[in-house]
């Protein structure tokens, strides 16, 4: 049995203004006050899981312990089966301690080279409450990699990751056209359906 969210406030356990900008506006509808783990100036855990799930599960408890409230958190990435799933739960490290995704993006390129750029996206959410209870929920967007990169919507990997069934990035994308197909969107739908919609 799936624990409902019957608390008003939720702590987003991320420091990553993008994905907060993305949580809160999937969240918007829901009667829910959101505060994010950096503005409550909660530290970032390290996350040594050896999963997305594990390492969402890791933020979510800590912001959640921290607060005194329930926090939800994602873990996402990028998948790429040529490189034997890398970077996967290590995405934003490719980026480097200054965060440059064009340089991620780069290096994934001259890896993958002229193999197969087949490519997901994974993203696992955690919703944790201070008493330790834990929810796990994950959505998944598939496609392909292009290059050069287009787009200057969205964050991370968006400007190179194309959509199945689609043929503009993420970052081209209007952000209500991409919340509506994104592995975060998928997530978040399965979140909702069992602890908010009720």
């Amino acid at each position: 049995m799936v624990r409902p969210l019957t608390e008003k406030s939720l702590v987003v356990a991320s420091h990553n203004p993008g994905k907060v900008r993305e949580i809160t506006t999937l969240l918007s509808g829901h009667g829910l006050t959101v505060i994010s783990a950096a503005e409550l100036q909660l530290p970032e855990p390290v996350e040594d899981g050896a999963s997305f799930a594990e390492n969402a599960a890791i933020k979510a408890l800590a912001s959640a312990q921290g607060s005194g409230l329930p926090a939800l958190s994602d873990d996402s990435g990028l998948v790429v089966p040529a490189l034997g799933g890398a970077p996967g739960i290590h995405s934003a490290r490719w980026a480097g301690p200054g965060k440059d995704f064009t340089a991620a993006m780069r290096k994934v390129i001259d890896e993958v080279g002229d193999h197969d750029r087949a490519a997901h996206f994974i993203c696992a959410l955690a919703l944790a409450w201070p008493d330790g209870a834990l929810e796990h929920f994950e959505g998944r967007v598939d496609g392909r990699l292009v290059w050069p990169m287009r787009g200057h919507n969205g964050f991370g990997y968006d400007p190179f990751f194309v959509a199945d069934g689609h043929d503009i990035t993420f970052a081209e994308m209007r952000p209500d056209d991409k919340h509506a197909i994104s592995h975060r969107a998928d997530a978040f739908r399965k979140f909702s359906a069992a602890c908010l919609d009720r």
